[in-house]
């Protein structure tokens, strides 16, 4: 098994797994704070639709992916400045529409075969060398966007009008936290799929955020928590045959099952 988990395809695979993890813990935090899981699972079902058009169109489905949630992402950001329906019903509309009109899109073009299980739930150890530095170019930039906005993003979270008397662009601020969340479902897709991608952004979050008294606490336990559930999830996929990337979200999900019932710490 040591042996079977040191080859190249499985060390690329847990690098790009990692890089995912480390962005999912600061992103993702504030994807809990503010209540955004739902926001998570419309852009990760919009990524198929980007993959459909990437297919029929024979260009490369990872930039259509990008070229999608980008645009999925900055008309979320539009509606939700002034709905005239309530948020949680356009974001329904809008991750079943977009998902389903991914799968018709595809089943009309007999010219295209694809894997769709793949893109649902993953196939991170099928991951390419191309395909990881894509994957940590992204995140490198997810990553250094958040450090250089952190307090901003944070006040925004914390008091969006108070933000805004502070100086704070909230509109132009949420548009570039929706940007973020989207780039990284976008790269993600390769590592845990569409269906399982909210998870890990929000499992370990959720899962950090009762052991920890501030939010860089909880943003670097939930990092690790990733890392953990990342490191174990293809450790549990190889022991038992299981596909990797449910088998990730599995971890995840028993780690906040765990931790639900373990008593919080008195420290941060």
């Amino acid at each position: 098994m040591l042996q079977l988990l040191t080859t190249d395809f499985v060390i690329m695979a847990l690098m790009a797994g990692c890089g995912l993890a480390v962005a999912s813990g600061p992103l993702g935090s504030f994807m809990v704070w503010r209540r955004m899981s739902y926001f998570g699972d419309t852009l990760a079902h919009s990524a198929l639709l980007g993959v459909s058009l990437g297919l029929v169109t024979g260009g490369d489905p990872q930039l259509a992916i990008v070229i999608s949630g980008l645009g999925l992402a900055i008309l979320l950001a539009l509606l939700d400045r002034n709905p005239k329906l309530a948020t949680d019903t356009l974001l329904g509309i809008l991750a079943h529409t977009s998902l389903a009109l991914g799968v018709v899109v595809l089943s009309l073009t007999s010219s295209v075969r694809v894997n769709l299980e793949a893109y649902l739930f993953g196939e991170l150890l099928t991951i390419t060398p191309s395909e990881l530095a894509w994957v940590l170019i992204v995140i490198a930039i997810v990553l250094a966007v958040l450090i250089k906005n952190w307090n901003a993003f944070l006040s925004t979270t914390v008091h969006r009008e108070l933000a805004e008397v502070e100086g704070h662009n909230t509109a132009r601020l949420n548009l570039i936290l929706i940007v973020l969340i989207a780039l990284t479902i976008a790269v993600s897709m390769k590592i845990v799929g569409v269906l399982l991608i909210t998870s890990l952004l929000i499992i370990p979050p959720a899962t950090a955020r009762k052991f920890s008294k501030t939010p860089e606490i909880m943003a670097l336990k939930a990092s690790v928590i990733g890392v953990f559930c990342i490191f174990s999830g293809v450790f549990l996929a190889f022991s038992l045959d299981t596909p990797v990337g449910p088998s990730i979200v599995v971890v995840a999900g028993g780690l906040f099952l765990l931790s639900y019932f373990l008593p919080a710490s008195s420290k941060g």
